[in-house]
């Protein structure tokens, strides 16, 4: 199993709706809860993290 080093965002830090982001395995994006550290993970390509970064803005 992977294991992914989280960071939460910097975009959340005040709301309390907070998620973290994982980008230290190559190739690969992984996004949590941070409410929920044992939930679950949702993993997606670097590629297509971008994809959704970019039309996020």
């Amino acid at each position: 199993m992977n294991q992914f080093h989280f960071v939460k965002s910097s975009y959340s830090a005040s709301s309390g709706e907070c998620v973290e982001v994982a980008t230290n395995v190559t190739g690969t994006v992984a996004v949590r809860d941070s409410k929920q550290a044992d939930g679950p993970v949702i993993r997606v390509t670097a590629t297509a993290w971008a994809a959704f970064a970019e039309q996020a803005g």
